[in-house]
């Protein structure tokens, strides 16, 4: 029968790692007598990353003496302390192999169901001191499980662990895992996997994004993905032509842009952008800039001339009709989303672009319930004023409210604007927007930040709040840096590696070990978190260019998307980043 070794705990430590200071929960001691076991967690226990640990579907972490001896021997290392992979219970027997998500074990005076594998993490990496061990518990199927806690009780080392049901579908732990973190995703697997209640419900998420993207015949990993990957419309860069040029505000234009042959460019979907580049006759610099719209066959963008600005103030003062830019496919992730919520579109500024063109798809095709909310200085800083009030004009399920936060004496309250001062969660409130809409924000970083935490505090649930934001941004996961992108203190003669949300082009150096490992120098905000190719965290938008592996990814991601955490540029690059 199988028992337990050794139960372990630790809490939370700062430890040097890779040049910076990281805070993890992974260094486990041995415990002498009786623990209890609660929902959350072992007493004495604590994590660091209640994202990807803890909390009551991860209380208690599971690894076996097998997997011990595994890699011992293949790591050349003779011996390992219990708790070294950082696990709570050092078990003898429970091989991922066998053990099944919904399984239930008593274990002294507990009950404990398998709720999912271990999350894959660098912090595992970190620990055994070899960054590819998050890749390799993948790939040898051994990657350790957690347990929740159905019954609270005391257990300590020596406790025999009796199995007391059986979990349905009989789906193993390393099965599961492989399902998710490997490109094998077959549809019988995952619709088993999905009738696992027991499944925690990160994991039957991830099953769901699975299963519908092998309906769709999607590539990529949708599971690990952090946004959804749309199918391109072309690769890399063409050749548009500049068909209109219109003065929306006192600082804002308008570019239509067609094909040179006037012949029709794929519909966008609303909320996408284009990363333009423009040949200043100097230098080549790329911008990413919101669609608003436009005909059939053309695309239109919005841009501000900020005052040092160069492309901005390029466009403003040289663009004319009849020139040539060069464009990617639509692109972007802040998408309106299908459903029959309310919506509630939330903007400042310049941020009204990509929100003007969901208003467009709201009013053309749907009966939703549709709220629009825009602040802006007063009616010269207010493009597309008239163009809203147009779609908005005499239908029952849209409402408008416009905020000026400096109006002038010649503009009138009720007419020109709504209400004067600064848009808050409160206006929003009393102007009738509901709870249970789906918020979509767009503007400055510190609008947004005020907004949503007013949106979360007033009841609004996390997910229902879509945000895009301007230059470049990370909406969470390690390494964020508070410095402004720059160039890198070692900047080399490889192929050129343009982060495009962040307008940086640098040149590439084998010092680096990636193009996360880059990034980072140039503190261009990214996210990650097994930095080997697995779990698909610091997965990116590739706009041009050609990449190596190494190591190759275990599920490769889709066609214009890369994972920098494992790559390095092959030629000149584009992220969108």
């Amino acid at each position: 029968m199988a028992k337990i070794l050794s139960v372990n705990v630790g809490l939370p430590r700062e430890v040097e790692w890779r040049g910076r200071t990281v805070r993890s929960g992974i260094w486990k001691t041995f415990v002498r007598g009786r623990v209890f076991a609660g929902r959350l967690n072992l007493a004495g226990d604590g994590q660091a990353d209640l994202v990807g640990h803890g909390g009551e579907q991860r209380a208690v972490m599971v690894y076996q003496i097998d997997s011990y001896r595994h890699w011992q021997t293949m790591l050349g290392q003779p011996d390992f302390p219990y708790g070294q992979f950082g696990e709570n219970l050092t078990v003898d027997g429970l091989g991922d192999a066998e053990v099944c998500i919904g399984d239930r074990y008593r274990i002294g005076s507990a009950i404990f169901e398998v709720s999912q594998p271990r999350v894959t993490c660098h912090k595992l990496g970190m620990r055994l001191n070899n960054p590819q061990m998050p890749a390799l518990a993948v790939a040898h199927r051994r990657p350790g499980f957690y347990f929740r806690v159905i019954q609270e009780g005391e257990i300590g080392a020596g406790d025999t662990i009796e199995k007391v049901l059986y979990g349905p579908e009989r789906m193993t732990v390393a099965e599961i895992d492989a399902l998710l973190y490997t490109a094998h995703h077959p549809m019988e697997a995952l619709q088993r996997a999905l009738r696992i209640h027991a499944l925690s419900p990160g994991w039957q998420s991830s099953m769901r994004a699975l299963r519908q993207a092998a309906e769709n015949g999607d590539r990529g990993n949708a599971g690990l993905a952090p946004v959804p990957a749309q199918k391109l419309l072309w690769e890399g860069f063409k050749t548009l032509r500049v068909a209109t040029i219109n003065q929306e505000s006192g600082d804002v234009r308008s570019i239509e842009l067609a094909s040179p042959d006037e012949s029709e460019l794929p519909e966008a979907l609303p909320g996408q952008h284009l990363v333009i580049r423009i040949d200043t006759g100097s230098n080549l610099i790329t911008r990413n800039y919101s669609l608003i719209g436009g005909g059939m066959c053309r695309y239109r963008i919005a841009v501000k001339r900020e005052p040092e600005g160069v492309a901005s103030n390029y466009i403003h003062t040289n663009l004319k009709i009849g020139d040539a830019l060069w464009a990617s496919a639509p692109r972007g992730t802040f998408l309106l989303a299908d459903g029959s919520m309310p919506v509630v579109l939330v903007s400042a500024g310049i941020g009204v672009t990509p929100l003007l063109a969901m208003l467009r798809r709201l009013v053309s095709s749907s009966n939703r319930r549709v709220f629009w909310f825009h602040v802006a200085r007063n009616s010269a800083h207010h493009p597309f004023a008239e163009q809203v009030r147009n779609l908005v004009a005499g239908l029952e399920n849209v409402h408008s409210c416009v905020v000026y936060t400096r109006p002038e004496i010649n503009q009138r309250l009720g007419i020109d604007y709504d209400i004067g001062g600064r848009l808050d969660v409160e206006i929003l409130r009393k102007q009738g927007a509901p709870l249970d809409a789906d918020f979509y924000l767009c503007g400055p970083a510190g609008f947004m930040e005020s907004i949503s935490e007013g949106l979360q505090n007033w009841g609004v649930a996390p997910a229902r709040i879509h945000s895009e934001a301007f230059g470049a941004s990370v909406e969470s996961g390690c390494g964020t840096d508070a410095l402004s992108p720059h160039r890198p203190d070692v900047e080399g003669k490889g192929p050129k590696v343009t982060f495009t949300r962040s307008g940086l082009t640098v040149g590439w150096d084998a010092s680096y070990g990636s193009l996360l490992e880059l990034a980072e120098a140039c503190s261009v905000p990214v996210r990650w978190s097994c930095r080997s190719g697995v779990c698909h965290n610091c997965e990116s938008g590739l706009i041009e260019g050609a990449l190596r592996y190494d190591p190759e990814p275990i599920d490769p991601p889709s066609d214009g998307r890369a994972l920098i955490c494992c790559a390095t540029p092959a030629s000149d690059i584009s992220l969108e980043l």
